[in-house]
């Protein structure tokens, strides 16, 4: 075999390997005080372990065995394997799946908006009342369950999972067992502080897999940063994913011609907003400000379902204003107090804002007060309906949508 000499490294955490002028980086899973002649590996003989590791059809060529024959060597495959996807020469392009980082937003001042009219200023934008719709899913909901009691003796339960001390989740939790309990769900909330470990999270979720009187699982998001949230939500049980984070729900949303089990209440609740609003979707230019997992992925996702064209603004946007002011559609999930002014908006467009965002308030009976991320009095002025916040209209409808997919899963 050639004989491989290792490249100086500036990080003691990552392995770089050489052979000629082909280069092979991946970070070690864990830091070793000693690292052995036998870890260096030549590209081509990683390019083979890889392949090998992921079909495992591949007879392993003696030398790889030699190579990983020791602790460090055994890591090093492990960590090959955890990072296939983005394995690349150095000289090569990016990673394919790319940079996994974290949207936080910069505010820079605003672009000066172009040359506009207002929209018909002497006609005043439409509230779309949500919670009008919320009350007619739930007058629906009660009636079934009344009839489930009657005839079965038994009630739909959904199961809380709450970490931490998150203003906003609480606010969401404290909502949906309040709007559970109005229509006769039953629920259990389990609540860990913000420190608790990984283990006790995913012990309470196994608890309500295996609880048959508990129907739909919610673990609420976001997750403390020290949790694999990942790992957590593949915990919950497909058939109880009622919040529709399991990944083949989620999977299943993205493929055309797929159906998946649950979809995500919010994003769920924004589309019957405007569908029940009698909102052309088809069509339409539809922005989504935020790219999360629990609304701004998904409802991208449901958009392009009715046929819209779909543009996400993330934390890494260029011009995030100049996108926006060409949308018929606008929806925010940004978590950004009035991140979007009026100058952001195209005269007669409609307003979603999912956004959610605790601001204090001594004045409040909680010391704070809720707003959205788009800057609500300017928004009036500019376009033809909106989803007012704090009213809570829009996240009435969200909780009506959980209930019907518990109710759903337990029919």
């Amino acid at each position: 075999m050639q004989q491989c000499q290792q490249r100086p490294r500036e990080d003691t955490n990552v392995l770089v390997k050489e052979q000629g002028s082909a280069f092979v980086t991946f970070p070690l899973l864990k830091q070793d005080s000693l690292v052995q002649e036998a870890d260096v590996i030549p590209a081509c003989l990683v390019q083979g372990l890889l392949g090998f590791a992921v079909n495992w059809i591949r007879p392993l060529p003696d030398q790889m065995q030699a190579l990983f024959s020791n602790k460090t060597g055994r890591r090093a495959l492990v960590s090959a394997v955890k990072y296939l996807n983005s394995y690349r020469p150095r000289s090569a392009i990016p990673p394919v799946l790319g940079p996994d980082l974290p949207d936080v937003w910069c505010l820079s001042p605003s672009v000066p908006p172009r040359s506009r009219p207002v929209f018909n200023s002497e006609q005043a934008a439409a509230v779309i009342d949500g919670k009008s719709m919320a009350d007619e899913i739930q007058l629906g909901i009660a009636d079934e369950v009344r009839k489930m009691k009657d005839s079965l003796g038994k009630v739909p339960g959904l199961g809380v999972v709450l970490v931490g001390e998150r203003r906003d989740s609480q606010t969401y939790v404290r909502n949906k067992v309040k709007a559970c309990e109005e229509v006769g769900i039953a629920s259990l909330v389990a609540v860990f502080p913000e420190k608790c470990s990984e283990a006790e999270v995913l012990h309470a979720v196994s608890g309500f897999n295996h609880d048959p009187s508990v129907h739909g699982i919610l673990v609420q998001l976001p997750l403390p940063q020290h949790m694999d949230e990942e790992k957590i939500l593949n915990a919950v049980s497909l058939e109880k994913d009622v919040d529709g984070f399991h990944p083949l729900n989620m999977g299943n949303l993205a493929m055309i011609g797929r159906e998946p089990l649950f979809i995500p209440c919010t994003p769920k609740g924004c589309i019957e907003l405007l569908l029940r609003s009698g909102i052309e979707i088809m069509g339409k230019n539809a922005v989504v400000i935020g790219r999360s997992n629990i609304v701004g992925t998904p409802l991208s996702l449901l958009l392009q379902r009715h046929h819209a064209t779909v543009s996400i603004i993330h934390a890494f946007t260029n011009n995030p204003e100049l996108i926006t002011q060409e949308a018929d559609i606008v929806v925010s999930a940004a978590g950004v107090p009035n991140l979007v002014r009026g100058s952001w908006l195209k005269p007669g467009a409609i307003v979603i804002d999912v956004g959610t965002n605790a601001v204090e308030d001594p004045s409040s009976e909680y010391g704070y007060r809720l707003v959205g991320d788009v800057c609500y009095e300017e928004a009036l002025q500019v376009v033809s309906a909106i989803t007012p916040v704090p009213d809570a209209r829009n996240g009435n409808l969200t909780v009506a949508t959980l209930r019907l997919q518990v109710l759903i899963w337990v029919s």
